[in-house]
């Protein structure tokens, strides 16, 4: 029988992301049509400036495009006891509210720029950690929010130990990425099948194990490895989507698929490069979950 799927798309599949001179950001309107013409209806936000701040204007971008907001992905420091992240997630949530966007991703960043060095929490940072990850929790579903935490390469949360310490000692659901869980060393089969009533979202990316290898002994550092095709088109990479997404089905869950692959667009044919990887990307996961719901590309 056909399974009615929750696919949606992220603006950094072409290239728009928060960390400083990554590449070219294509302008919002390029990008939010593009998805359309894919057929996906919903987008996570991206970051800060890419949607307008304000939170009724945002919504008023997304509707334009034909879009539902999904939420996003959102970095911010949370083991610091000196910095209280709450404030600036109650004004994001704002944003939520304003337009109806229902899950926000948490990533538990460094406090430096980029995504290359990572470091190890001590005793007390821990407990800091998940002591803001339950406020995050705590503070969404207030107004009607899911948080969840994002484990990502290059933060205080990737390696699967980390994760496990998180689902320990918080309340807080996870967000499933399938490439940083399996660069961190995980198995997300596995995963999903341990940890099914913890994962809420989805970010689905296809990985080159090899470049991967190279980022992980310093040989390049994180940007340098995306745009050596760190990041594969869905089914492309080392990751089992496949896999996943049927591990993911059978245990029933209903959250959001989201084609969720960081990019590097420096000039007009990468940009091409990234509509065709995120066109064979939803092909792929229609395929996987064999969904009714998003028509073909046009």
């Amino acid at each position: 029988m056909a399974h009615r799927a929750r696919i949606a798309a992220a603006p950094i599949s072409w290239g728009v992301i928060e960390v400083p001179d990554w590449g070219l950001q294509l302008e919002r309107e390029r990008v939010l049509s593009e998805m359309v013409s894919l057929g996906i209806t919903a987008t996570e936000f991206g970051p800060e400036g890419f949607l307008p701040d304000a939170p009724a204007e945002r919504a008023a971008a997304l509707a334009a495009a034909g879009l539902e907001a999904v939420g996003g992905f959102f970095p911010v420091v949370l083991h610091r006891a000196a910095v209280d992240p709450l404030p600036a997630i109650e004004r994001e949530l704002e944003a939520y509210v304003a337009s109806g966007a229902t899950t926000l991703v948490l990533s538990a960043v460094t406090g430096a720029e980029g995504y290359d060095g990572a470091i190890e929490l001590s005793d007390p940072e821990w407990v800091t950690l998940l002591a803001n990850l339950d406020r995050a929790h705590d503070a969404a579903a207030a107004v009607g929010v899911v948080a969840t935490l994002h484990p990502h390469l290059g933060t205080v949360v990737e390696s699967p130990n980390a994760v496990e310490r998180v689902i320990a000692g918080s309340r807080i659901g996870l967000c499933l990425d399938t490439g940083h869980y399996t660069l961190g060393g995980g198995d997300p089969v596995a995963f999903v099948e341990q940890y099914a009533d913890r994962i809420v979202h989805a970010h689905l990316k296809d990985v080159s194990l090899a470049v991967a290898a190279r980022v992980r002994a310093g040989e390049i550092d994180y940007r340098e490895g995306v745009r050596q095709g760190m990041y594969r088109s869905l089914g492309a990479g080392d990751a089992r989507i496949v896999e996943i997404v049927r591990a993911l089905r059978g245990v029933g869950y209903a959250g959001w698929y989201v084609v969720e692959q960081d990019t590097v667009i420096e000039h007009e044919a990468h940009a091409v490069a990234a509509f065709d990887s995120a066109r064979r990307s939803v092909a792929c996961l229609r395929e996987a979950l064999g969904a009714t719901d998003i028509p073909e590309a046009s």
